[in-house]
């Protein structure tokens, strides 16, 4: 039986307690909160920190969806949970809930938390991909203040973020902008699995035209990838199965699989141009059903 090596463990009370600890322990210690990342590669000894700082007791401080005209704030101690059963986030960004779904099992869902996730920086995390279609920003806070930096310059590798030794990352915020909407699709070897490849899309639509959109892939390189050059191909644009067609075939071109017991990498970039037609697609539905719903909800007030 694989067992982690000796570790020195304390419960943070406060955000201000968490970096205290954190300051005076260095690159020693380790956050954990849902721990279903950590833990396994500490019994694997991928990871073995001399301290724990368990912030469970930081949800009441971090743990909040705060959805506001302009923007969403979302705490990093939010748990999957929250996200999958908030209705007020599901109406301004269903890709959360369609990710959701389909990431592990509840039990992972009631204890993991959306800070854990992006702070994992696996390249396959579901949420990663989401917020990075999203163009959401990330709250990181240290001793000295709090600091904003984009998804992009969040990941810095695999398994690496901007996040510093005696820093913790404390909320997202993701832009809202009008007649938007999001969808997001995975393929996964059985359900809740860690994907093979998977896209998010959101777009925005102004007059029957595309205004914007953003793709979000994960597993298809080393960090999840937004893709500028499916963006600038769509605006202007007006919708059509051709036009998913050739986002899809950009998203194919502009990643960068391998081949592994997932798969290889033709069949990877096969799926990142299917499934970014499909969420692309998805999206521009919801745009448009939302219109007729806000539509027939007038005539007949």
């Amino acid at each position: 039986m694989q067992v982690p090596a000796p570790v020195e463990y304390e419960r943070a009370t406060s955000v201000d307690h968490a970096i205290g600890l954190l300051e005076r322990l260095g690159g020693s210690a380790r956050l954990v909160a849902g721990g279903h990342s950590l833990l396994p590669m500490m019994k694997l000894r991928l990871a073995s920190p001399e301290y724990l700082i368990d912030i469970n007791d930081l949800h009441g401080e971090l743990g909040y969806i705060r959805v506001e005209p302009d923007e969403v704030r979302i705490g990093a101690m939010t748990r999957h949970r929250e996200l999958l059963e908030s209705g007020e986030l599901a109406e301004v960004f269903p890709i959360f809930r369609d990710a959701e779904r389909v990431i592990a099992d509840p039990v992972v869902r009631n204890r993991g938390t959306l800070g854990g996730s992006l702070c994992q920086a696996d390249p396959s995390e579901d949420l990663s991909a989401v917020c990075t279609t999203l163009g959401a920003n990330c709250v990181i806070r240290g001793g000295s203040g709090e600091r904003v930096v984009t998804m992009e310059e969040f990941y810095r590798g695999p398994y690496e973020t901007a996040v510093e030794d005696a820093e913790m990352l404390v909320e997202i915020r993701i832009p809202v902008r009008p007649s938007g909407s999001s969808a997001y699709e995975k393929v996964e070897r059985r359900a809740g699995d860690w994907a093979i490849v998977s896209a998010g899309a959101a777009v925005w639509l102004d007059g029957g035209l595309i205004a914007d959109a953003r793709v979000g892939l994960a597993a298809v390189g080393p960090n999840t990838a937004g893709l500028p050059a499916v963006s600038d191909a769509l605006r202007g644009r007006e919708p059509s199965e051709e036009l998913y067609k050739q986002a899809g075939a950009l998203a194919a071109e502009n990643c960068s699989p391998v081949t592994d017991m997932r798969g290889s990498a033709e069949y990877k970039r096969h799926l990142a141009e299917e499934l970014t037609r499909r969420a692309l697609r998805r999206s521009v539905v919801r745009i448009n059903e939302r219109g007729w719903h806000a539509g027939i909800h007038d005539r007949q007030r």
